[in-house]
């Protein structure tokens, strides 16, 4: 692999050159892309833009919708469905039907006797990814 930084480029550019694109390149892209991603959320009165990349999992909850990173919870205006369509999906997946989780920030996985999967986040909460998802989840990560 050869990785090159051209600078003094009047736009940012980046190529991908491989022989075929397969789904390690496309999640490669999927990164890229989300790199400046950013979401409006609201904390107490103050609105602000959290990265993408720094989201743990979004929640809705009394037909309000939260989105959690390591310090913070923050409400958004999106609905969960609107944010399955504009987050990139190599990175983001719904694993009930009140949750979408970021997969990056998993740190472990644990299958339970009632055919669930309880993910533990990055910063160590626990999170339950519900029958009805497991099966898309699992071919997602290639389990």
């Amino acid at each position: 692999m050869e990785i090159q930084i051209l600078e003094k480029e009047p736009d940012l550019q980046v190529v991908i050159k491989c022989r075929q694109a397969d789904g390690q390149i496309n999640r490669l892209k999927a990164h890229i892309q989300m790199f400046d991603n950013k979401i409006q959320a609201k904390q107490e009165d103050n609105y602000c833009l959290v990265n993408t990349m720094e989201v743990l999992y979004f929640e809705s909850v009394d037909d309000r919708v939260f989105l959690y990173t390591e310090e913070s919870v923050m409400e958004v205006r999106e609905r969960l469905y609107e944010l399955e369509e504009s987050l990139p999906g190599q990175d983001f997946i719904r694993i009930s039907k009140s949750q979408i989780v970021n997969i990056n920030k998993i740190k472990a996985l644990k299958p339970e006797l009632n055919r669930t999967i309880l993910a533990t986040m990055c910063n160590g909460e626990q999170i339950s990814i519900s029958r009805k998802y497991v099966k898309e989840f699992r071919s997602m990560l290639s389990l």
